[in-house]
């Protein structure tokens, strides 16, 4: 019988357990479903005037082929209101807070996202969003990571909708659908 080194038993090793994870079901709390919670909120990220809520603190460096977005590699942080409609002036129900970054070489204006959502009706409870952001697709959809208080162990989907702009500042609605415990 031929011996397996040890390399190739923690490889075996190693995709027994990735396996494991991949097919275990959704984590249950006292065998109770999940509660579903669906939200409609928009959030404003002004870069510009004299308050933005959006900061560049990553600039791109210069790169040396054609094609190249000028703005890849530019990282932001963002503190932004979120408000009932379009209106900035409209009740806020809380703040998106986290970074993005321009994630795309080409054309395709992409941001990868990591935010937090963080409601004031749901007492300061929160849910994240890490995902690649299209930002010139009409909707685009993201995945929901985990959260806080009130949405503790959830999951879900968002989808984002560019209702306004108006240079670099823009207006996204979002529909969101919490699955949590």
């Amino acid at each position: 019988m031929a011996r397996m080194s040890a390399s190739t038993k923690s490889s075996q090793l190693f995709f027994v357990l990735l396996l494991a994870i991949l097919v275990s079901p959704e984590p249950a709390v006292a065998g109770k479903p999940p509660k579903i919670t669906r939200l409609q909120f928009y959030m404003h990220d002004i870069h510009s005037g004299q308050t933005p809520t959006a900061v560049r603190v990553a600039p791109s460096q210069p790169l040396n082929f054609s094609g190249e977005n000028p703005m890849f590699g530019s990282v932001y942080v963002a503190d932004n209101q979120l408000t009932v409609s379009p209106d900035i002036n409209s009740t806020l129900v809380g703040r998106a807070q986290g970074i993005y970054a321009m994630a795309s070489l080409g054309e395709d204006m992409s941001l990868h996202m990591m935010l937090t959502y963080t409601l004031q009706q749901f007492n300061d409870s929160s849910f994240s969003v890490i995902g690649r952001n299209p930002v010139m697709s009409p909707v685009r959809e993201f995945p929901i990571y985990g959260g806080t208080g009130v949405f503790r162990l959830a999951r879900g989907y968002c989808f984002a909708q560019t209702n306004s702009t108006s240079g670099p500042d823009a207006v996204v609605g979002y529909n969101v659908t919490l699955f949590h415990y």
